[in-house]
């Protein structure tokens, strides 16, 4: 089966349908009881938060109340069950577009984003890019799916930051055994790499060429992060806590990877 890429362009919001719902419902549900609310009105609550950048309180009345929803939300980015349902659907996708399940390459790279008014904790300033605000950090697979996404304030080091990737691509794939990276990342994070038997190598454009210049296994990375620019909440960083920045990252990549499944 020939190997196949991912696109991602979206003009409007759209909810999950029901062949969408019902192919992850039972991790969200794990144990199926009357409620008031419905769980899938409630995800597609969320989703449309993170689309449009709404406000919680701005949420109509299609929608359950947004006390509810913002309890889920909550919920699910405390007890993982968004990076379940990641996990699941980047599986999912890869096998669709004719690879294996896991991965045996990963890519990483981060991303400094302004923060929001109200963000008080871990903030900072990168100096190289004078943004006042928060990085995502990302490991990706070679179609651009995160297998790891971590947030920190934005003048923490790329390769301190890596720490928290590695021990989450180490959950997300066995199979893993080669992380692309730029200059950043070289040093402790190569040593760190190298206890679970990973091999880092670093690539970085000539310093003469001016502007974006794809590298060799990174592109993708640098593609999952335009992909975000879809997703109104995501603009900045608005997020009170890094977990949460966590949880709506995650969010995105469910809604690419469903709009890319074949039913």
């Amino acid at each position: 089966m020939a190997k196949k890429s991912l696109a991602f362009r979206r003009k409007k919001f759209s909810e999950l349908t029901d062949s969408q719902w019902q192919s992850i419902e039972d991790l969200v549900e794990i144990k199926k009881r009357r409620r008031k609310n419905s769980l899938h009105k409630v995800l597609n609550a969320i989703m449309k938060v993170n689309s449009t950048g709404m406000q919680w309180r701005e949420l109509d009345e299609k929608y359950p109340p947004w006390q509810s929803v913002y309890y889920y939300f909550r919920k699910w980015q405390k007890d993982g069950t968004f990076r379940l349902i990641l996990r699941y659907l980047r599986q999912k996708m890869r096998v669709q577009v004719g690879r294996e399940a896991q991965p045996s390459m990963a890519a990483v790279d981060s991303q400094s984003v302004k923060k929001g008014p109200l963000v008080s904790q871990d903030s900072g300033i990168d100096g190289g890019k004078n943004i006042n605000g928060r990085k995502r950090h990302f490991a990706v697979d070679a179609i651009g799916l995160p297998l790891a996404i971590h947030v920190t304030a934005a003048n923490i080091n790329d390769g301190m930051a890596g720490f928290d990737l590695l021990w989450q691509m180490d959950e997300e794939s066995k199979r893993l055994s080669l992380i692309r990276a730029d200059h950043s990342y070289q040093g402790e994070f190569q040593v760190a790499a190298s206890y679970f038997n990973w091999k880092v190598e670093i690539t970085q454009k000539p310093e003469s060429q001016k502007g974006f210049v794809p590298q060799k296994g990174r592109w993708q990375v640098e593609r999952s992060f335009a992909w975000l620019n879809f997703f109104r909440r995501l603009d900045k960083d608005h997020e009170k806590t890094v977990l949460s920045a966590i949880a709506f990252n995650q969010l995105a990549f469910i809604v690419i990877i469903f709009a890319n499944l074949k039913s």
